[in-house]
Order: C-alpha cells, then structure tokens, then sequence
C-alpha cells in the first residue's frame, strides 16, 4: 500500500505564466532560445512566497515544437534547467509530443501532474495549477486540483473556466496564500 499524499504543490504552466510568451496574431508561442527567454515580473517572489509557504512548486509545460521539429530538445531543456535553477523549482516535467501523438502527458491530459503527484507523494486536493490557456485549466481539472487562469485574452476557443482569474502569477499566489481561492467546483 502507498503511503498518503503529504505534500501541497502549485503546479506552474511555463510560457505565460513563468516566462514571457511570445504572442502572435493573438496566439501564444515559446521563446525560441535561452537568449530570448524572460522571467515574467514578480515570478520569483511569487515563486519564494510559495515555497515558504511549504508547496512544492513543479513547472509542468507542453512543449510540441520539438515534435513538430521546429525547436530541439536541448534548447527546451536549457531554457527548463535555466528557469528551474532561477526559480528554485522542485521539479520540471516536459511533454514533447503534439496532438497527434495521443500521450497521456500532453495536456488538457492530467499526466504530468498525476505522475508528479504519484512521485512525490502530492494531495492533489491540496493544490493548484496556474496557467494561460485552456489546456492547462482542462488539465487541472480533470486531476482534481484548483485552477487559476492567467488572462491575456488569446485569441482561442475556451473550453472550461477556471476557478480563478488573474492578471499574473504573483496574483494567483496571493490568492493561494491568503486563502481566498475558491472550492473546487465541478
């Protein structure tokens, strides 16, 4: 028999929510290199909060260029390992499929954050998921943890509300500190 989830964790989109995504015709896209990549104002003390806090923080990203074959896995991983070390991170989990290869890691699937979950021992009634777009609320709700979207207004189809909306992610971590989240509705 596993032991109970004892930890708390804030599941963190990448693009959007940590770094500054590169939008595009209303659309939000990656940075192409360690060069351009931007830590987003107060992230890290959001970050910092958080993890005073006692959550565990785990950067959870759907990362489909390099698939597509328009971005190497290198260049995601520097970017990844640059951001975990910025941010003191606990963990960074990365689906590099796209669509058409049907895994159970890309969101909207749950993946990556029931296999953090699973590894780390993480009550997922205890935690959250920020992130930008739909995929990632769809993810967080379908694993059963708290969803706080981050609003820039992309010009993209939603396909379920949040529990929570913000302007950024030192927002959302008040939110999550102060305790003024909402319940889970479903």
């Amino acid at each position: 028999m596993a032991d109970a989830p004892i930890n708390k964790a804030v599941f963190l989109d990448r693009d959007g929510v940590l770094n500054r995504a590169i939008v595009r015709d209303g659309r939000p896209y990656p940075p192409a290199s360690l060069r351009e990549l931007e830590l987003l104002p107060g992230v890290r003390e959001a970050c910092a909060n958080l993890h005073r806090a006692g959550y565990l923080l785990v950067m959870i990203t759907n990362q489909p260029d390099v698939a597509r074959g328009t971005q190497t896995r290198d260049a995601v991983d520097q970017m990844n390992a640059w951001i975990a070390q910025e941010l003191h991170l606990d963990e960074v989990r990365v689906c590099a499929h796209d669509d058409r290869d049907q895994c159970s890691c890309r969101k909207p699937k749950p993946g990556l954050i029931i296999g953090a979950a699973r590894d780390r021992a993480i009550d997922l009634s205890r935690s959250f998921l920020v992130g930008d777009r739909w995929r990632d609320i769809e993810a967080g709700r379908a694993a059963g943890v708290r969803t706080i979207l981050v609003d820039y207004r992309y010009q993209e189809n939603r396909a379920c509300a949040p529990d929570r909306t913000v302007q950024n992610l030192a927002e959302a971590a008040d939110l999550i500190l102060t305790g003024t989240t909402v319940e889970v509705s479903r």
